[in-house]
């Protein structure tokens, strides 16, 4: 008795980390921060902890489902590639009908929690960055490499949910934060398309442009890491954050861009894992120091 119940148990966790696996919450964590940073820079007056949770309870919910409806979309092509191969939908370990119930159930919970919990525009922004992802970018990955620059703009709109969440609308400042994830993404995503290269081109996805030694790939890594630094700085040019923040943001910057451009000059896999690496720290890094010296709303 005691051996099946035990067996039992396991079972139902094993099946809830792969629930867990579906809402990818490695990426849900960058989600969050962004939308965070943009809640923060946004709210005038004294700060409310409820309306904060909101936000990041919605958007989380509204981000899960589009993990979910994404790997239930590109499951079959999950199959082919090594790196994926092992994800609940194609090992097995789910059925592509609970998968698309629960993303849906994720995604539509999450839009109306954020209509009626915060407002109308942080709902239409989390629901337009959904169907922009999953009907536009995702079938995109598969026909042009073009995906990357489509990809990146529901990609960079963690913050303007965050923002419209706490000031109800969107403004420069909104628009800044939007620009500074929008090009991260690049350097990110092309990393992770170049240490992949040939998983993807196995399952037929074109991330990068057609095959020219990554010449291409070298052009957008440094052109997007130059581009990022000034706009890195915009904080404390619109009076944001102080000379702290200035200083800070550069240093970080500035190294970013070296990992890019070193990578752009001597293209390896090694190379690729330590851009990728930065890039997952540089953006909590930048945001923390955003909040850190945050200067209050005249």
């Amino acid at each position: 008795m005691s051996v099946n119940l035990t067996g039992a148990v396991s079972k139902a966790l094993a099946r809830l980390r792969d629930y867990w696996v579906l809402t990818k919450p490695e990426v849900n964590f960058l989600v969050l921060i962004a939308a965070a940073v943009g809640f923060d820079v946004g709210w005038q007056g004294a700060f409310r902890l409820s309306a904060l949770l909101n936000m990041l309870l919605g958007t989380l919910l509204v981000a899960s489902g589009t993990a979910t409806l994404n790997q239930y979309l590109e499951r079959s092509f999950d199959a082919q590639m090594r790196r994926t191969a092992q994800r609940p939908l194609p090992a097995g370990r789910l059925g592509s009908r609970e998968a698309l119930i629960l993303g849906l159930a994720l995604a539509f919970a999450g839009a109306i929690y954020l209509a009626l919990a915060v407002n109308l525009l942080a709902s239409l922004l989390g629901a337009g960055t959904l169907v922009s992802y999953l009907a536009i970018y995702t079938p995109l990955k598969r026909r042009s490499a073009w995906c990357m620059f489509v990809g990146a703009f529901p990609g960079a709109a963690p913050p303007l949910i965050g923002y419209a969440a706490a000031h109800g609308s969107l403004d420069l400042k909104a628009w800044m934060l939007f620009a500074m994830v929008f090009l991260w993404q690049f350097p990110h995503f092309l990393s992770i398309a170049w240490m992949y290269r040939e998983d993807y081109s196995r399952a037929g996805y074109r991330m990068l442009p057609p095959d020219d030694g990554g010449r291409s790939m070298a052009w957008q890594m440094v052109i997007s890491s130059i581009a990022l630094l000034p706009v890195s700085l915009a904080p404390a040019w619109l009076g944001t954050a102080g000379l702290p923040y200035l200083c800070g943001a550069l240093i970080v910057g500035l190294a970013f861009s070296g990992f890019g451009m070193r990578l752009a000059m001597t293209r390896s896999r090694a190379l690729a894992r330590r851009v990728l690496l930065a890039s997952v720290l540089y953006l909590p890094l930048v945001f923390g120091l955003l909040m850190l010296d945050k200067k209050p709303a005249a």
